[in-house]
């Protein structure tokens, strides 16, 4: 690969790359064929494959320009005595600001708005972008990848119900069958899942949708709700929608890798 590519068309190569023996799965049914001959063989050199791609794709993140890391080095070094021990080495950071030396938080800060000035709408967006995608786990990755076609899976909240029926003490919140739908490896983690999502934008809550009933009361009888519900006098159930937003979908537009 020529080192003359630009690291944001890098970066979107390898993340393609890297989804689409996943996707190539999901297509074929690839979980319902694993006892055919030689199949087990082929998984074991598919698993082989995403690791070598992933652990790739995750070098090419970590040269998206990350503020923070570039301000943090810069303390360090800051702070690092030279070989003979006399005198701490002075790190060198371009900044916007003329000042010498700069504090962690306010270096992060000058990296930003240094970055600001010759950006673009495409490179602010192809940064913002990278940033999110550095932040998702690979079951949060699954769960987006279960709200990219727009349908809306049920939420319930839990919470201690009051004297007057209301909810009160939220015990559990952003319980889903999303979870169970996307194969996620820790589905008790889901709650957090969504509640971190949400908090990046890709995905919003909504109104109860009264023809996921049957799906509501699927999502009653999961462990993590069953014990919520149990560590409460009296329970009060929250009934919700979970469904991609729009950066969400322009995320996951940008970052399919089964695209293209």
């Amino acid at each position: 690969m020529s080192n003359d590519r630009p690291a944001g068309e890098d970066l979107a190569a390898f993340a393609k790359r890297a989804g689409q023996l996943a996707g190539w799965a999901a297509r074929t049914g690839f979980e319902f064929t694993r006892k055919l001959p030689g199949v087990e063989i082929a998984e074991q050199v598919i698993k082989q494959g995403e690791r070598q791609l992933l652990s790739e794709l995750r070098r090419r993140l970590d040269e998206v320009d990350d503020p923070y890391h570039a301000a943090l080095t810069a303390a360090s070094a800051m702070n690092r005595p030279d070989t003979n021990g006399s005198r701490p080495v002075e790190a060198t950071i371009t900044l916007v600001h003329t000042r010498a030396q700069l504090e962690p938080l306010r270096a992060a800060m000058a990296e930003l708005l240094n970055h600001s000035i010759g950006f673009g709408r495409e490179r602010a967006r192809e940064y913002l972008y990278a940033i999110i995608l550095r932040q998702l786990t690979p079951d949060e990755a699954r769960i987006l990848s279960a709200l990219s076609d727009g349908s809306p899976f049920p939420a319930v909240d839990v919470a201690e119900r009051t004297s007057l029926g209301a909810a009160g003490r939220f015990v559990l919140r952003n319980a889903s069958t999303v979870g169970k739908a996307a194969g996620v490896s820790l589905p008790d983690q889901v709650p957090g899942y969504l509640t971190r999502l949400i908090g990046l934008g890709l995905v919003e809550l909504d109104e109860e949708v009264p023809a996921l009933e049957t799906q509501y009361e699927i999502l009653l009888t999961d462990e993590t709700v069953r014990e919520a519900e149990k560590s409460v006098k009296r329970a009060k159930f929250v009934k919700r929608t979970v469904h991609i937003s729009r950066l969400g979908a322009q995320f996951w537009q940008a970052c399919d890798p089964s695209a293209g």
